[in-house]
This record gives C-alpha cells, sequence and structure tokens, in this order.
C-alpha cells in the first residue's frame, strides 16, 4: 500500500498544478471535478505518511528491543505491541480510502417515496417514511428540502419527494431505496386484521447544472392548474408545471409553490439527477438499470426492510438486522441500520479488493 501512496503523491502534485490552470478555472466541471480528486487524494496521502510514520517507529522499536537488556525488554515489549495495533489501526483505515470511491459520493440526494400496494394505507406509510427521513435529517444535521407532495384522501401521500443535503447524504441514503413493508392494522380496518401492505423509495444523486446540459429545444414545457393543497392562488392560476425531456421521454411535474417559475426550477432539478442517474446507468454495467432495481414493482415480496407495528419490531433483509424498537426508528433513529449498511458494503468492498 505504501508504495501506492507514492504513485498517488505524484497524482496530487499534478492535480494541484492543474488547479492552478486558467483553462480548468473557467471550467466549472472539470473545477469540481479536481477539487474533489484534491480532497481525497489528500487525504489518502495523509493518511499514508501516518502509517509510514508509525511503521518506522515499529521497526526502531523492534531493533532496539533485539539490542536491549533484560531490563529494558518489558517497556520495549509495551510499546511494540502498542505499535502493532497503531499500524493495524491506520493500515485498515488507509485501506478503506483506497477502497473504489463512489461516483457520486458528496453529492445530495433526491428522495422519492410512493405508495405502493395497499392502496390508502400503502399511502399513509409513505408518508410515514417521509417523515423518519426528516426526523433522521434533522438528526444528522442535514437539510431537507420538499420538493413536490400529492397527497391522497385519508392524509398520506401517493408520492412524495425531497432533496436531501448534508455530509454523507448520498453515503447514508442510498441504502434507504427499494421497497419498504410495513405489517400494522389500517385506520380502515373494522374487525382488528393487521394487514401487509408497501411504500417504494428512490434515492437519485441531484445533478448540477454543470453535469447535465439541458437544450431548451429538448424540452416541452406544459403549465397548468394546480390541484393539491396550497390556498386559493394555487386553484386559480396556472401555476403547475409539466416538464417533458423529448429525447427520453422523463416526464417531471411539480406544483406545490404558487409561482410558475419556482415549480420550473424544482421540475428541471428533478429532471437533471434522472437524466444524470440515466447516464450513469449507461456507463456502468454494475448500475444498468439502478432505478427500476432500487424499486422493483412495489410488490409485498420485493422487500429490503419490514416494519412490523405490532411487535415493534423492523427488519433489514440485506443484513439480516432486526431491531425491537420500531417506534425510535420511525422517530428517526436509524443510525444503527444506517451504520451497518454502510459496514456492510465496506466489507463488500474489501472483500473484492482482496480477490481481486
Amino acid at each position: 500500500m505504501l508504495e501506492r501512496i507514492a504513485g498517488l503523491e505524484g497524482e496530487l502534485r499534478d492535480v494541484e498544478m492543474r488547479l492552478g490552470d486558467p483553462a480548468v478555472q473557467s471550467d466549472p466541471r472539470r473545477l469540481a471535478e479536481l477539487g474533489r480528486r484534491h480532497k481525497q487524494l489528500s487525504e489518502i496521502v495523509a493518511v499514508g505518511h501516518r502509517l509510514q510514520s508509525v511503521q518506522d517507529d515499529l521497526d526502531e522499536a523492534r531493533r532496539m528491543h533485539s539490542a536491549a537488556d533484560a531490563a529494558e525488554r518489558a517497556d520495549l515489549r509495551e510499546m511494540i505491541d502498542e505499535l502493532e495495533a497503531a499500524v493495524a489501526i491506520t493500515t485498515d483505515e488507509l485501506k478503506m480510502l483506497l477502497l473504489p470511491s463512489d461516483p457520486n459520493e458528496g453529492r445530495n440526494v433526491i428522495v422519492e417515496i410512493r405508495g405502493a400496494a395497499g392502496g390508502e394505507e400503502a399511502n399513509l406509510f409513505a408518508r410515514d417514511l417521509f417523515g423518519m427521513y426528516q426526523a433522521f435529517a434533522k438528526r444528522r444535521r442535514w437539510k431537507l428540502e420538499p420538493l413536490a407532495a400529492s397527497p391522497s384522501d385519508l392524509g398520506g401521500y401517493t408520492e412524495v419527494s425531497g432533496l436531501i443535503s448534508g455530509d454523507q447524504a448520498w453515503t447514508r441514503m442510498k441504502h434507504e431505496a427499494g421497497t419498504h413493508r410495513v405489517q400494522r392494522i389500517p385506520v380502515t380496518e373494522s374487525q382488528g386484521r393487521v394487514h401487509t401492505s408497501s411504500a417504494t423509495v428512490s434515492v437519485l444523486p441531484e445533478a448540477e447544472e454543470v453535469d447535465v446540459q439541458l437544450d431548451e429545444s429538448d424540452l416541452q414545457i406544459d403549465v397548468f392548474r394546480s390541484s393539491g393543497p396550497g390556498g386559493q392562488s394555487v386553484n386559480t392560476t396556472d401555476s403547475a408545471v409539466r416538464v417533458t425531456h423529448v429525447p427520453s421521454g422523463i416526464v417531471v411535474a411539480m406544483q406545490d409553490e404558487k409561482s410558475q417559475l419556482q415549480n420550473k426550477q424544482k421540475a428541471l432539478r428533478v429532471l437533471r439527477s434522472r437524466l444524470l442517474q440515466a447516464e450513469q446507468e449507461r456507463a456502468s454495467a454494475e448500475q444498468s438499470a439502478m432505478r427500476r432495481g432500487q424499486v422493483g414493482g412495489g410488490d409485498r415480496s420485493e422487500k429490503i426492510r419490514t416494519y412490523n407495528m405490532k411487535e415493534n419490531r423492523v427488519t433489514d433483509h440485506r443484513i439480516g438486522v432486526t431491531l425491537y424498537k420500531l417506534d425510535r426508528v420511525l422517530a428517526g433513529e436509524l443510525d444503527e441500520l444506517s451504520d451497518a449498511l454502510v459496514q456492510d458494503e465496506q466489507r463488500a468492498l474489501l472483500a473484492a479488493g482482496d480477490d481481486a
């Protein structure tokens, strides 16, 4: 690994030179890419230097131990044990930093939740999931900006979306994508029977304007009268906006804002993110059909997590973790599940690297 660090030091110097190039500074997209790479390389090189320093200290302590008399050996042995532990910890830290980086690391995320199987109960569950992510965002000091919502008859959501920004937002939230299943007695159930329903969660990396260039000639923009909550002005003006990207067929509609311009801006943000994801899927076989793979068909059998209200139990089926504190999880205490999912991904990446 230390030999690899030497090569990365050379790349770091090259990146620093390119960051000073006027041509790069006038290109926002290239400047952002190099800035992210500079930050990543700087951290790796710093940990690599720390590992080299600890390893040098360990080598010196071992030499001293071999030449020491009996009175000094005990103290030196203790020092060697401490340095060996430090080398192991720093080596693991460096291995993690050297894992293949996620191209979306550091991006904000757009979370889209839809009621799936189960009718009105699924829409109510979609509302509960959105509330859970709002509370989770608050706990992690992220910002969650609501984007769009389509209320259902009983106060749930047929569809709701929001933009989450903050440190590790993508790292954490990408694991929430998929079908979530709930088992509980619906408010509409008169005989007290437990029903199973589901909602789907899709997680998109937010695209910046420099990532996806939209050609106005490729866009079909329609305006219409909002039908949801928002006051009288919403229902009397054509403030809602539907944007169709003609080449891809992607359609995004927004109506939550009273201003047509604000709805259009929100729609374009979501459209760019969907186009970015589509581009990434085409570029990587591993990510092909990511969006469809994330949400599946919303069927109850295609679940990543089950929420059992009667037993106060939540189970993540991907990692086999069950917690008996569903009430706290729905209140935003997702950290235990989130940590386990991140660690599972890191273990898989490390194993793949060892096998390569």
